[in-house]
């Protein structure tokens, strides 16, 4: 568990050097739910359909609020679905969760999130280092998503295999993402990145 806190705070350390748009990162943290509730055991994949069981609640807001999100009734719902109907606005949600706990700062005069210089900004802290350690050592399933979503360069060539299921997900995100920088914006609107870099995100 906490792949989706680990890429939302690799996101940020990396805001000020690569431009990552909150849609692209949003689809990637949906994807890492997926895969931090199949770590959890509270869902299972039959196919490519999401399939929920009776879990306790677990030590994490975002991930018992996706747990809850779930569709628990047959033919359940698709990753894809799944992705782009948790993924709205979800880059969002982790900075206000990570903020309220104390992950990351803001500079003061802050008060339009991923506008300009205004990003907030990871915190020393052992969430930080985890979330660091994972993506310095090519850990697959953070790396392949950091990629996905464009924190990071192409994953190595001899990069470890994820596991079955964990492949689909992170299959899942990469056509998500593919297909959303290739939506044209709509008129007049300029997106947020986290970056001073404006871009289109639906």
């Amino acid at each position: 568990m906490g792949t989706a806190r680990d890429l939302m705070i690799v996101a940020l350390d990396a805001a000020t050097s690569r431009p990552v748009t909150q849609g692209d990162l949003s689809l990637g943290l949906a994807g890492a739910e997926v895969i931090d509730l199949l770590g959890a055991e509270v869902v299972t994949l039959d196919g490519d359909r999401i399939v929920s069981r009776l879990a306790p609640p677990l030590d994490d807001p975002l991930l018992d609020q996706a747990a809850t999100a779930l569709v628990r009734d047959k033919p359940y719902e698709p990753v894809e679905d799944w992705l782009w109907r948790r993924g709205r606005g979800l880059a969002q949600q982790y900075v206000t969760t990570l903020e309220e706990e104390g992950l990351v700062s803001r500079p003061r005069a802050s008060w339009l999130p991923f506008r300009g210089t205004t990003w907030p900004t990871p915190v020393e802290s052992a969430a930080r280092q985890r979330a660091l350690h994972r993506g310095a050592t090519d850990e697959p399933v953070l790396a392949t998503l950091a990629a996905a979503v464009g924190v990071r360069d192409e994953v190595p060539e001899d990069l470890a295999a994820p596991e079955d299921s964990a492949e689909a997900v992170l299959a899942a995100v990469v056509g998500a993402v593919t297909e959303l920088r290739r939506r044209p914006p709509p008129p007049g609107h300029r997106g947020r990145r986290l970056s001073p870099t404006s871009g289109a995100v639906p």
